[in-house]
């Protein structure tokens, strides 16, 4: 019996000590195929999230007014293709020696809101005698009539009064 107790453990031992050849149970899958994948599949869904403007387009030319000059001029927006409400922007007013010029980016940033960035140039008779007057840098227009009139909010010019700078939608 000692015998028989003796040969069950030493092939038990023998058993369990022996190497086994791991087998995979399911095939693998390279890792950075997977990734790319994913990564595919969110580049999609961001482009098509970027594409759509979250607010009204403002493509095209509006109505561009200052208190100061009677005339009306034109700004025209332009959409930037890939960006999501962000326009380019030119326009100009002119009568006689008085003259707004503007000149850069906008970004609408809520319904009542758009942040320009760029130059506006302005020549009034009655201001330090046509000097030219320019507002350089990021500028905020703001709308207090649901959106029709956008208004520059920094109103104060070179000479110290106040102007009024809109585009009419």
């Amino acid at each position: 019996m000692k015998n028989f107790l003796v040969a069950i453990i030493v092939s038990a031992l023998l058993i369990s000590c022996s190497k086994k050849e791991a087998t995979p149970s399911s095939v693998q899958t390279d890792s950075t195929k997977i990734i790319d994948s994913i990564n595919a599949v969110r580049t999609k869904i961001n482009d098509s999230i970027r594409s759509k403007n979250s607010f009204k387009d403002f493509s095209g030319d509006h109505k561009f007014t200052h208190n100061l000059i009677k005339n009306a001029g034109s700004v025209n927006f332009k959409k930037i293709n890939g960006e999501k409400d962000h326009y380019t922007i030119s326009g100009n007013i002119k009568s006689g020696k008085n003259s707004v010029e503007i000149k850069g980016f906008i970004a609408v940033v809520s319904d009542k809101h758009m942040n320009f960035t760029g130059e506006i140039t302005q020549s009034i008779a009655d201001n330090d005698n046509g000097k030219p007057y320019t507002r350089k840098g990021t500028k905020t227009f703001a709308s207090k009539d649901g959106g029709k009139t956008y208004r520059l909010q920094d109103m104060i010019n070179g000479s110290g009064f106040v102007d009024y700078i809109d585009i009419h939608f």
